[in-house]
């Protein structure tokens, strides 16, 4: 299978790198020094979604702006201990894209982005963050601006993600998905293509565009 793009737009944790362990002791801290439970936290899901809701299905109002402070701080510290890894392929696939051609499109504040992609030399000319945006994936607004910054039809735009929420949102945007199968089965992934991780694509970049094909 060969898919033909102008650009490739790319969810950052479970995508591009893995922080799912920093994540997990990060937010498991954060929930304890809010005092909430963990059958009140186990009812969220964590991956893929805006720290501000989040923080918002378990805390009063008032308290979210200071809890999401927190949090940014503590993923922000983790970061240097092996915080974030890049995953299988991520190199050599993003080694063979123009800068213009692709951009990272993350449910992670700025700061926290940057700092992990920072820490694996990934540095993306085009990067949509929490900060952005008003509506967090499923909705499509985080595709859509990605694909105005990058000056792209969103119908010529290709989703790589490895979250449900990432894969509604770039379905609502309109565009071609790509499910890696990085932290949820591949069976639980709705998709144009569902590959195991990166490392199973290849980009060829044409006068036309970009041509992502599935290795043999």
């Amino acid at each position: 299978m060969t898919i033909h793009a102008q650009a490739l737009l790319f969810d950052n944790d479970g995508t591009l790198v893995s922080s799912l362990a920093s994540v997990d002791r990060c937010w498991t801290r954060w929930a304890a020094e809010y005092g909430i439970t963990a059958v009140e936290f186990a009812r969220v899901e964590l991956h893929g979604r805006p720290a501000v809701e989040i923080a918002a299905d378990l805390l009063p109002a008032d308290v979210v702006p200071q809890a999401l402070a927190r949090i940014e701080q503590l993923e922000i510290e983790d970061v240097p201990n092996d915080g974030v890894q890049l995953l299988p392929g991520t190199r050599a696939l993003l080694d063979a894209l123009p800068s213009d051609r692709w951009a990272v499109v993350t449910s992670a504040t700025r700061r926290l982005a940057e700092a992990r992609l920072d820490a694996v030399g990934i540095l993306p000319k085009t990067l949509i963050a929490a900060d952005d945006i008003t509506r967090g994936k499923p909705d499509p607004e985080p595709y859509l601006l990605a694909a105005r910054q990058l000056g792209v039809d969103p119908a010529r735009c290709v989703v790589f993600e490895d979250a449900p929420a990432g894969l509604q949102a770039g379905r609502a945007a309109g565009m071609t998905t790509v499910a890696l199968a990085t932290t949820h089965p591949a069976h639980e992934l709705s998709a144009d293509l569902v590959v195991k991780d990166l490392s199973a694509l290849s980009a060829l970049v044409t006068a036309a565009g970009v041509e992502i094909s599935v290795r043999d």
